[in-house]
C-alpha cells in the first residue's frame, strides 16, 4: 500500500513538472548583433511536430510607407515582404533543442543556414545558424 502511495505522489509530481515546462512557442524579439537595436518580432509556433518562425513586425523600417522586402533571396521569397515571411522552418526536436538543415533565413542577405534553437530560460532563446564549421548565435527575448 505504501508503494502505491509513493508511486502516485511521484506520478503527480512529474505531471506538475511537465505542466510547468518552458515553451519555445510565442513572440520573440530579435536584436542587431552589433548595435543591440531591436529589429523585429518573430512568432514561433509548432505545426505537425516541427518548429516555424514568422516575422510579424519590423522595428527598423525608417520610412513607414516603404514595404521591406527580401531583395537578396533567391527562392520563392525573392522581393516578397519580410513581414509575414517564414525565417525559421521545419526544425525538428532533438532533446531540448530544435534543429534543421537550411532552416534559418537571414532576410538581410537572403542566405539560408542550417540551424539550431534552444531555450536558455523562459525569456531568452538561443538561435544558431551554421555554415560548415562556422556559426553565429543570436539571443532573442520573449515579448
Amino acid at each position: 500500500m505504501k508503494t502505491i502511495k509513493y508511486f502516485l505522489i511521484f506520478l503527480l509530481s512529474i505531471t506538475s513538472f511537465i505542466g510547468f515546462s518552458q515553451s519555445i512557442e510565442g513572440v520573440w524579439q530579435t536584436y542587431d548583433d552589433e548595435t543591440g537595436e531591436l529589429k523585429s518580432d518573430v512568432k514561433i509556433y509548432k505545426k505537425d511536430g516541427k518548429l516555424y518562425g514568422k516575422v510579424i513586425k519590423l522595428h527598423v523600417v525608417e520610412d513607414l510607407n516603404v514595404v521591406a522586402t527580401c531583395q537578396y533571396c533567391t527562392d520563392y521569397r525573392k522581393d516578397k515582404p519580410i513581414v509575414g515571411m517564414l525565417v525559421m522552418s521545419g526544425l525538428k526536436q532533438s532533446g531540448s533543442e530544435w534543429e534543421g538543415d537550411g532552416a534559418l533565413l537571414d532576410p538581410e542577405n537572403g542566405k539560408t543556414y542550417d540551424g539550431e534553437v534552444w531555450l536558455i530560460n523562459d525569456n531568452k532563446l538561443a538561435v544558431r545558424g551554421y555554415i560548415g564549421w562556422f556559426f553565429r548565435t543570436q539571443y532573442w527575448k520573449k515579448k
